[in-house]
């Protein structure tokens, strides 16, 4: 016997069970399953309306999950590619850049443990950083840190 076809609605409520998602993204995943007479935006603006949807704690969740590995452009990119815009995105801003130095610190010693011993270490160990998306101002501040905890020891 052949399962029954899951609704578009029951399938974006699952969807949303698991975790947050954002607009974008579920009307993306919700397209694949659409059938003809299914209207997709509208069950987004219904889900919205219901506060079953919100970009806010999508952002919130993004940025939680993003904050302990990656630099602020990073996450901020990752944001604008789920379509958070505007003055959302520039309060996210200035909200990571408050502590952007001590992540970069602690995604540092997370993975070397140790300063650098030589110029081309210490350009390696900036380069990792710089992938994960620190801005240059805290990969600085993140090196002269774990400089200064090796010199106390």
């Amino acid at each position: 016997m052949a399962k029954p076809q899951m609704s578009l609605k029951a399938r974006a409520l699952k969807y949303l069970s698991s975790r947050e998602h954002s607009r974008l993204e579920l009307g993306r995943k919700l397209s694949r399953y659409a059938q003809e007479g299914d209207d997709v935006e509208a069950l987004l603006d219904w889900l919205e309306a219901s506060r079953f949807l919100s970009q806010s704690r999508f952002s919130e969740s993004l940025v939680h999950r993003r904050a302990s590995r990656f630099g602020n452009s990073r996450i901020l990119l990752e944001l604008q590619s789920h379509g958070i815009e505007g003055e959302a995105l520039s309060e996210i801003k200035s909200n990571l850049a408050q502590d952007e130095a001590s992540r970069a610190k602690d995604v540092w010693s997370r993975r070397f443990r140790q300063p650098p011993a030589d110029a081309a270490e210490r350009a390696k160990q900036m380069r990792f950083l710089q992938q994960r998306g620190f801005s240059h101002s805290a990969i600085q501040a993140a090196m002269r840190a774990a400089e200064a905890e090796a010199d106390e020891e």
